[in-house]
């Protein structure tokens, strides 16, 4: 099923493994480029400051954040650490590619985070979505944006 057959308001269940587990729920901010977290991120603001990156410019403080997954070094943990203790993080990640950066990135910043989905995020999710994560229960719930 693709974004483009899925009615508005209608509601889609995801299944995926748990990186960290807990419960959250927000907007949906969505990106299919990978995320630099060492020089591609503003910790102290949550921006994404990557040149040439789509989310340029963009925070993504208390969204559910959604995306492929890391690139870069291991510095990627220590500068989403820090937006943890700035509050800048994301409430949630979802993301496709696992990768030890990015599961030490979620474990310092302690939000809910999932990846292996049984189907693609990134096909169903679209920026203000909302999303509704129970990565305990390995389940995200996904409400379409209302048409504008």
């Amino acid at each position: 099923m693709s974004v483009d057959t899925i009615g508005r308001n209608d509601t889609i269940i995801l299944h995926g493994r748990k990186v960290v587990g807990g419960v959250t729920e927000g907007e949906a901010l969505v990106t299919h480029d990978t995320i630099s977290g060492w020089g591609g991120i503003n910790s102290m603001t949550g921006t994404v400051i990557e040149t040439r990156h789509e989310l340029r410019g963009v925070s993504f403080k208390d969204k559910i954040l959604v995306f492929p997954g890391a690139k870069g070094s291991s510095g990627w943990s220590a500068a989403f650490h820090t937006t943890r203790l700035t509050k800048t993080a994301p409430k949630a990640m979802l993301f496709n590619v696992m990768t030890t950066k990015i599961a030490l990135g979620a474990v310092v910043m302690r939000i809910p985070t999932m990846t292996e989905f049984d189907r693609d995020p990134l096909d169903l999710i679209e920026t203000g979505d909302w999303v509704k994560v129970d990565a305990d229960r390995g389940t995200v719930e996904i409400t379409k944006k209302a048409k504008t």
